[in-house]
């Protein structure tokens, strides 16, 4: 009896796995960079991070990381100057780090764009990119920021990304819409 469950149980558990890391597969498979890059940026984004909820000033949940071919986004509102300092500093002291971007808004008391009205615009222009298919929407990464719009990544071409920028423009509720998309040369 123990033989035989052994092996449906290491059958179980593997097909857990894959099914875990199923959508990583696909990302990597669907990606314009390569599986080394991709890894890289993944590692950077990670520290960065890391970094950010270890440091007293930054606060983590403000502030979001996001690497291309080692050139880092900052996404997010913050309270100081000094914590948007404090934040590029960390980003620019990971190894592999080319460049640092910010997308940082003041955080506003009264704003009546709160986290589910984000969450509802970042649903809407991801709904409307993966329904396209021309976009290869798995490379696009979206940030939604007091209802602004920030969208990251590297496409595959410049119509992909004229697409992309004009699904996110037409979603009803984005105050603006800010792309740091870049094509893959």
């Amino acid at each position: 009896m123990y033989r035989l469950s052994f092996p449906i149980l290491m059958l179980l558990l593997l097909g857990l796995a894959f099914s875990a890391g199923g959508c990583t597969v696909y990302d990597v498979a669907r990606e314009e960079r390569t599986v080394g890059d991709y890894a890289t940026d993944e590692k950077i984004a990670f520290i960065i991070e890391k970094d950010f909820l270890a440091d007293d000033l930054v606060k983590y949940l403000d502030f979001d990381a996001s690497s291309y071919e080692g050139l880092v986004y900052i996404t997010g509102e913050y309270e100081s100057r000094a914590q948007v300092d404090r934040a590029v500093e960390i980003a620019k002291s990971v190894e592999g780090v080319r460049s640092v971007t910010t997308y940082l808004l003041p955080k506003k008391e009264n704003d009546t764009c709160g986290t589910t009205d984000n969450l509802k615009l970042y649903a809407a222009v991801k709904n409307a990119l993966v329904g396209d298919m021309d976009i290869k929407s798995t490379n696009i990464e979206i940030k939604t920021v007091q209802c602004n719009v920030v969208l990251l990544g590297i496409v595959g071409s410049e119509a992909e990304r004229a697409r992309t920028l004009a699904h996110a423009k037409a979603v009803k509720g984005a105050r603006s819409v800010k792309s740091f998309l870049r094509v893959k040369r």
